[in-house]
């Protein structure tokens, strides 16, 4: 299911959250807790307290339940409460270090693959994700949650605190330098294979 920010069954679910229902709560957790146990992880570098502080989040969002429908982009409130919840268990130093300009950050992503991903060789999406795991670290968080987590670029740009002209530009390195790193592999496969016809 793909997670969108203002659709009527989030709202649904936000508007059963306030009625202290059980069953929306749980159903809002499941659509969003790996996701985002995956981004505080690229944070935090520790998986206990990666979910930790999921779980901090969403127990905030329980005990203040009668004001979920007031959120206007669930996607955008819930990221941007793990980042912040996430810095905060950071020294001032490290905050300092990730809030600007995010570069020591490593992401990296996850492995699962969708039909698409499936239907490539092995030996071509091993490059995809090797080129991806080669980006530059701030690069590489936009491409994720972009491409990996399905936000927008003006979701993107409000959670990590940047502008939606440089989500773009970022998004425009990544794919040129997938592209390329694909290209150079089709040109040897393809040579190796004019060597052998030969």
């Amino acid at each position: 299911m793909k997670i969108t920010g203002h659709d009527k069954e989030n709202n649904d679910i936000l508007t059963g959250i306030a009625n202290s229902n059980q069953q929306s709560f749980r159903q809002l957790f499941d659509l969003f807790s790996a996701r985002l146990i995956h981004f505080s992880l690229a944070i935090l570098k520790n998986r206990e307290a990666a979910i930790e502080v999921v779980d901090e989040v969403f127990v905030r969002l329980w005990k203040n339940r009668v004001n979920a429908p007031d959120i206007q982009n669930i996607s955008v409130y819930l990221y941007t409460a793990v980042k912040n919840a996430s810095l905060n268990r950071l020294s001032q130093k490290a905050k300092e270090q990730i809030t600007d300009p995010f570069d020591f950050i490593d992401i990296h992503l996850a492995t699962e693959q969708n039909p698409e991903q499936k239907m490539m060789t092995a030996e071509l999406f091993k490059k995809i994700e090797t080129a991806v795991e080669e980006l530059p670290p701030r690069c590489k968080m936009i491409f994720k949650l972009v491409r990996e987590d399905g936000l927008k670029y003006k979701e993107v740009a409000e959670i990590l605190n940047v502008s939606v002209n440089t989500v773009d530009a970022q998004m425009v390195i990544a794919v040129k330098r997938i592209s390329e790193k694909l290209r150079n592999h089709l040109e040897i496969k393809t040579s190796r294979e004019i060597k052998i016809q030969k």
